[in-house]
């Protein structure tokens, strides 16, 4: 590859950023609002998923380090499930984004509400999540190395004031409380925790994402793992420490009502002023979390269209590797998914499509999972590396099972159907692989048919 080419790639500095951004950005955003819905017995959910995300992330560098096939996790699961199985990954995946990306915009909207003091009308919040969509898409028009710049900017938007919150927080930190807000609905132990299981995954949905971005960086081999690993571990200490220490400094009913908590908790600590600066922060570092999203979701579908999945206008790409053409169509798609969406409740409307969102993002992890044995194995990988990886990819597989169960029956009910119609859509384009092969086995199918009968006669 030429100099010139590199220089538009991403290092693994910036790609590991581009990890956190995806995790931290968006999925830490609304979290202390959604787990003070539950209550603080949610740290029990953050420990389950930790574990359980660490496996994903795992067999998730061990598949980037190893495998051939490019394309993420689609490239993966082609291993084991051949090319229905890679075209079921990437087409749940995109769908998962799409899904995804709205709820991390309406987020947006609902910190930017509070920042500027005005109540929006549903009808409002939809036009202002539309506007935040498409700006973001457009910015990502200069390619993945503008991506990777603004990207390395915003996330202190959110690095800053996690930081403040997890060490100074613990000076305002009130023992009590927190232990009065630890299951005020009096929940069950086993719902108490189920119900804050997709939320607490929601929060790391990105630690693969790396791997989406395999074309767009720099010697992947190699940086792909330690950018999914090091992002992974990152998240999982500021998520931990940062929403238990919130839940101890504001009221429960304060913060489960809230549409912009970190600046609720700065404006208890600081007063109103630190309040509104952090609100700020949060928006930008939100808005630059969709911003990288938003250019992962055309990664995907680029990359889905180069395997033939997709129509291949999502793989055309202008002279700063941008897939222009894929980002705009994707975005009319999250109009569209927007204006459907309207609802009086932000809340609600963003608890609504972040289950969807995890269910749909789940199908992939599991059919990567499934694939960490083959993948090892056919790369000739040494036996003790080989049996952690499948252990993990084991773990990872099961924790995620047990997050579509937690999701809740109408979030799995429409994630079927969503798939499902998958295989429909594979079905008009199957006849594009190995057509020579089908055809060579069913002739020789045929002769053997032909060779049997003739010798019973």
């Amino acid at each position: 590859m030429s100099d010139k080419a590199n220089s538009k790639k991403m290092g693994v500095v910036q790609l590991t950023v581009i990890t956190a951004i995806n995790m931290m950005g968006s999925g830490i955003i609304m979290l202390p609002t959604k787990l003070a819905q539950v209550g603080t017995i949610s740290i029990l959910s953050w420990l389950v998923t930790a574990v359980g995300s660490m496996a994903l992330a795992y067999a998730f560098a061990q598949n980037g380090m190893f495998s051939r096939k490019g394309g993420g996790m689609g490239g993966y699961a082609e291993y084991s499930f051949g090319k229905s199985g890679s075209f079921m990954a990437n087409y749940t995946y995109g769908v998962s984004l799409l899904i995804a990306n709205v709820a991390i915009a309406i987020s947006t909207v609902g910190y930017g509400s509070v920042l500027f003091g005005v109540e929006l009308s549903p009808v409002m919040v939809a036009v202002a999540t539309i506007g935040v969509l498409w700006l973001a898409t457009v910015l990502n028009f200069k390619g993945p190395k503008v991506t990777g710049r603004i990207g390395s900017f915003t996330i202190w938007g959110v690095i800053a004031p996690v930081i403040v919150i997890s060490t100074a927080g613990w000076f305002f930190f009130h023992p009590g409380m927190y232990v009065s807000s630890w299951n005020p609905h009096n929940m069950p132990f086993f719902s108490a925790v189920s119900a804050s299981i997709s939320m607490t995954l929601w929060a790391f949905l990105g630690l693969e994402s790396a791997c989406a971005n395999m074309d767009a960086v720099e010697n992947p081999k190699k940086n792909v793992p330690i950018a999914v690993l090091g992002g992974t571990i990152g998240a999982a200490v500021v998520y931990i420490i940062s929403t238990n220490v919130m839940a101890g400094i504001v009221p429960n009913a304060d913060l489960a009502a809230s549409t912009a908590p970190f600046g609720l908790a700065f404006a208890t600590m600081f007063g109103s002023t630190a309040g509104k600066i952090v609100t700020g922060l949060m928006v930008m570092s939100c808005f630059g979390s969709l911003f990288a999203w938003q250019f992962t979701i055309a990664e995907v579908f680029k990359g889905s269209a180069v395997e033939g999945y997709f129509p291949k206008v999502f793989s055309r790409i202008t002279k700063d590797e941008a897939p222009i053409y894929g980002m705009v169509i994707i975005t009319v798609c999250q109009t569209l998914l927007s204006l459907m969406t309207i609802s009086p409740n932000l809340n609600t409307q963003f608890t609504i499509l972040v289950n969807l969102a995890v269910v749909t993002n789940i199908i992939p992890y599991i059919l990567s999972m499934g694939a960490v044995d083959v993948i090892m194995k056919t790369e000739k990988v040494d036996s003790k590396k080989t049996k952690i990886a499948m252990l993990t990819g084991l773990v990872g597989s099961v924790y995620s099972l047990y997050a579509l169960y937690a999701s809740g029956f109408e979030a799995m009910t429409y994630g079927a159907i969503v798939t499902f119609a998958g295989w429909v859509i594979y079905g008009f384009v199957s006849h594009k692989f190995d057509l020579e092969k089908r055809a060579k086995e069913a002739h020789k199918y045929i002769a053997d048919m032909e060779a049997a009968e003739a010798q019973q006669a």
